[in-house]
């Protein structure tokens, strides 16, 4: 049976085995192995760093499995300050984000507009589809998303002039 031909649910679970084998090729740059394969990371182990072009603003990202800038699967987490937001942008591969704390605010299409943002209160889930235009960040608290995708990861923006990361309060 080829991959057109399967059910739905084939198919996811052939992503997720696919996924699950990428990662287990992948080293974790936070936490070890163990003798079976787990790996564990508890919050005092994550190492945050400056995000790319925060022009200041303090975003910040952790790598917590793989590496985004390689093929296989990668889990970052991202932390956005109070009032900060992504410019509109695209990734080249579908991402999958999980918010961990905070509301956070997504917004679609090429217009930067922060006040018809949707908020996401922790636990909410959102896809990001491969090459579709969008924008996202905190308002009133600081943000921490978990994101999931397959490597090597991509991130376009619209108008680079405008640099990735703004205010999203006046």
């Amino acid at each position: 049976m080829t991959t057109s031909a399967m059910p739905p649910t084939r198919v996811l679970l052939a992503i997720v085995a696919f996924a699950t084998a990428a990662a287990s090729s992948g080293s974790s740059v936070l936490a070890q192995r163990d003798a079976r394969g787990f790996i564990r990371v508890t919050p005092e182990q994550v190492t945050w760093v400056d995000d790319i072009d925060t022009n200041g603003l303090g975003v910040q990202r952790a790598v917590i499995q793989g590496d985004p800038s390689k093929p296989g699967l990668y889990v970052v987490r991202i932390r956005f300050p109070r009032g900060v937001m992504s410019r509109n942008h695209f990734h080249r591969e579908d991402r999958h984000a999980v918010v961990l704390q905070g509301t956070w605010y997504t917004g679609t299409g090429d217009e930067f507009a922060p006040e018809k943002t949707i908020g996401h209160k922790p636990g909410s889930y959102m896809m990001h589809p491969a090459g579709e235009h969008h924008f996202d960040g905190a308002k009133e608290e600081d943000v921490v998303l978990q994101l999931i995708g397959i490597g090597p990861s991509e991130t376009t923006r619209l108008r680079p002039e405008d640099g990735l990361y703004g205010r999203s309060l006046k």
